[in-house]
């Protein structure tokens, strides 16, 4: 098959419509579609039909466009291999939850712009979960996702991940009220905050609890700090949130015993994909900082 109609297929999953494809690769819509259809008869099966006015990818022809990002990146790898001085070209299109973007990506970006301005990074804003489920799509290259001690995340079959930094994660109580070491079974009959774009910190409070001896109540699902603090001040509940944060007026996060909480976050790839000499810069160059800095300021909650 020709590489370059593998390239075009895999642009027509990515951006859903022949003349996006035309456009991206300065091409007439006709020499696209031609394209596809050659590529077709060499697959000896039908690749892409009709949707209304315009086409999709079928069952078979996403089946090729997986293949063939580990073909055209083994053929990257390969004229790398041979050509050191060559530098890597492409949008590693990355998705991840706010604090992991602003703590792990956003450094990276800046530095990346100036040593490799042809390497475009494309950020979007998810939930380890749908990030995680379109890594597997092949709808991105890159998630930045997070779990916790109490509530590891799965392995998936199709991903592999590594650890950026990880986060000590506290008690978060009204500033009036009593510090000191936090026997938690005193909060057992008090309103738990959690996150309700994502059940991995309720996995966690539900953990604790149930070591402690009680069940939680779960009272409220926010997903903005500024509204869990609000909450806590307000004496409405109480939560976990990160103990390295600064934390406003009206609240204290306390150190919990053992078991501790702690939140990790990881880069996640496709198996095999992380060669990509594009993913692997960005993958080297987050994984070279590996620390969390303590002060960052307008921490959001994770998730969010």
């Amino acid at each position: 098959m020709d590489l370059r109609r593998l390239e075009l297929l895999l642009a027509l999953s990515q951006l859903g419509s022949m003349r996006a494809v035309a456009d991206t690769h300065h091409l007439t819509t006709s020499t696209v579609s031609q394209q596809i259809a050659t590529l077709t008869k060499e697959a000896g099966t039908a690749l892409i039909e009709p949707e209304g006015r315009r086409v999709r990818l079928t069952p078979a022809g996403r089946r090729l466009a997986d293949h063939a990002v580990t073909i055209l990146a083994a053929v990257e790898a390969a004229r790398l291999d041979l050509d050191p001085e060559a530098a890597p070209v492409g949008t590693v299109r990355v998705g991840g939850f706010a604090t992991g973007i602003r703590v792990s990506l956003m450094p990276a970006l800046g530095e990346l712009a100036l040593t490799h301005p042809d390497v475009g990074v494309v950020v979007n804003e998810y939930e380890p979960i749908e990030a995680c489920r379109l890594l597997t799509d092949d709808a991105l290259d890159l998630a930045v996702i997070y779990d916790y001690n109490l509530a590891p995340a799965a392995p998936h079959p199709l991903l592999e991940t590594v650890p950026l930094w990880s986060a000590p994660w506290g008690l978060a109580i009204p500033a009036d009220e009593p510090g000191g070491r936090v026997q938690l079974a005193e909060y057992a009959d008090r309103a738990w905050i959690v996150n309700s774009r994502n059940n991995a910190d309720e996995i966690a409070v539900r953990t604790l609890a149930s070591l402690t001896g009680f069940t939680p109540v779960i009272a409220h699902q926010i997903d903005t700090l500024d509204l869990v603090e609000d909450l806590i001040v307000s004496g409405y509940g109480i939560a976990l949130l990160p103990l390295d944060r600064p934390s406003r007026d009206g609240i204290q996060v306390l150190p919990l015993p053992d078991p501790a909480v702690v939140m990790t976050a990881y880069a996640a790839t496709r198996r095999g994909r992380a060669d990509w000499p594009p993913l692997r810069l960005l993958l080297d160059r987050l994984q070279a900082d590996g620390e969390y800095p303590a002060a960052l300021p307008h921490w959001p909650r994770a998730g969010s």
